[in-house]
């Protein structure tokens, strides 16, 4: 995992012009890590839409399993740690 300062030390605005936001990069990262390139618009949004720790909770429980759909199985994790937060504030 990247820290921010280092996302935007290796930050070039004349190659990387696509790229101007940290959830953009952090959306990038978790497509990398799902291996789902074709899919980073959907991690794209969820990093800017969810918090970082819920979504690297998420992934660190996928990164755990050997399961074989990792998509589904993170989708499903991260609705399943949303709900469990939305049940502790009521």
């Amino acid at each position: 995992m990247q820290k921010v300062s280092q996302i935007l030390k290796s930050f070039d605005p004349t190659k990387d012009k696509y790229i101007s936001r940290d959830f953009q990069a952090f959306g990038l990262y978790l497509a990398e890590e799902m291996e789902d390139p074709k899919n980073k618009g959907m991690y794209i949004k969820l990093a800017k839409i969810n918090h970082r720790a819920v979504l690297e909770r998420a992934l660190s429980f996928v990164k755990d399993s050997n399961a074989d759909n990792k998509v589904a199985l993170f989708l499903w994790k991260l609705k399943q740690i949303k709900t469990e937060a939305k049940d502790k504030v009521k």
